[in-house]
């Protein structure tokens, strides 16, 4: 797995000569490895928390922790915040740790799944992680693509294929590729053996319409399009056989560059509650500011008559400094402004939460679909007289 988190500089061009390991390599292409993980067993528990200390309300409750913890201006046990704070962490961590294992094993069913890759002229079942730029493989009806390939041949007249793109782009209707006329009579494996030519193209990119480059072989060179490729996430359909060169693996197909990183899931819902605190917070400050300089114009007027009965702690040496200790005290006090127990019944109900966050946008579409039906049958019981 540590291929498929390799940093390589940027390309320019990519360049891919077939049945050539060994001057691909050179490259340092990516390998055919996907990683959708976010987490490993090292990485869980500080990446973790860092995500989760993004919530405003967890770094409040952090902060109000270390105050509870200075004996000076605390009059409440931390006992109180941290036993609610440490239980929301860990529901939180244990649905992310869980979200990232189907990740993981999604990762790895993806990563084995078997292709036929042409190596040393024999077609050997290899699996899909580690299948190289430049390679060429055999895909039979029916299967996925492996990579973003350069279509050569296939089963059907003039090197026409069948692709289903559902997963690219939603659409299940066929689409029709075509190898170029130069490789389309490479359907026998000893010329695809002998196949050594080189494709120079633009770099990895997310665009799933588009795509340039050039085939040099035989001192000839010829054009290449979209029209000519087969992109990882493909299904071959209708079509018995066809053979492709590798282009992009990887963490470079267009399916894998479209995908983006994945990143930490927050709601609507997260992003009012932050906003809620924050303008709480401003309100607890507000209401401690007043309360301090409350306190220290009383210790200056009136407090400094009583020291022989209620004498400051050794560490009070003026008024200005007891209504500063004071501040931090009141907003240790008041702080149940933001209730601590509403925010762990959210967290322990946040999948409903993400539940009814996506009920909005489908109860939508559903109406949507409802009244495109309505107005069909609308259409369909009108006459032309």
């Amino acid at each position: 797995m540590a291929l498929c988190a390799k940093k390589r500089p940027p390309e320019e061009e990519r360049r891919a000569r077939a049945n050539d390991r060994e001057y691909n390599e050179k490259f340092q292409y990516a390998s055919n490895c996907i990683k959708t993980s976010k987490y490993n067993i090292l990485t869980f528990l500080p990446v973790n928390l860092f995500e989760q200390f993004q919530e405003v309300a967890n770094t409040y409750f952090l902060f109000l922790l270390i105050l509870q913890l200075i004996p000076q201006i605390s009059s409440l046990s931390w006992f109180t915040t941290i036993v609610p704070l440490v239980l929301v962490l860990t529901i939180t961590a244990v649905k992310d740790a869980t979200d990232d294992y189907f990740r993981h094993k999604s990762d790895n069913q993806v990563n084995n799944r078997q292709s036929q890759v042409l190596i040393n002229g024999i077609l050997q079942q290899e699996q899909w992680m580690n299948v190289c730029v430049g390679d060429i493989i055999k895909l039979e009806n029916n299967q996925f693509v492996a990579a973003d390939l350069l279509l050569l041949s296939s089963s059907e007249p003039h090197g026409l294929c069948y692709i289903e793109t559902a997963e690219l782009d939603g659409e299940t209707n066929m689409k029709v590729r075509q190898a170029i006329p130069v490789t389309s009579e490479l359907g026998d494996i000893s010329k695809l053996a002998k196949f050594d030519g080189e494709v120079i193209c633009e770099p990895p990119n997310n665009k799933l319409d588009k795509f340039s480059g050039t085939l040099y072989w035989k001192e000839n060179k010829f054009p290449l399009s979209n029209q000519n490729m087969l992109l990882r996430g493909c299904v071959l359909r209708n079509t018995e056989w066809c053979f492709g060169l590798v282009i992009f693996a990887g963490p470079d197909t267009k399916l894998m560059q479209n995908s983006g990183r994945t990143k930490f899931k927050r709601t609507s819902i997260d992003r009012l509650m932050n906003t809620l605190v924050l303008w709480i917070f401003g309100f607890l400050v507000c209401m401690g500011v007043i309360l301090a300089i409350g306190n220290a114009i009383w210790e200056h007027e009136v407090g400094m008559r009583f020291q022989v009965y209620l004498p400051w702690d050794e560490a009070v040496d003026s008024a200005f400094f007891s209504g500063f200790l004071s501040f931090w005290s009141y907003i240790i006090i008041l702080n149940t402004v933001v209730p601590i127990s509403l925010y762990v019944r959210y967290a322990l109900s946040l999948p409903q939460g993400l539940s009814r966050e996506l009920g909005g946008p489908l109860a939508n579409f559903s109406m949507m679909m409802k009244s495109l039906r309505k107005n069909l049958k609308s259409s369909s019981s009108c006459t032309l007289n």
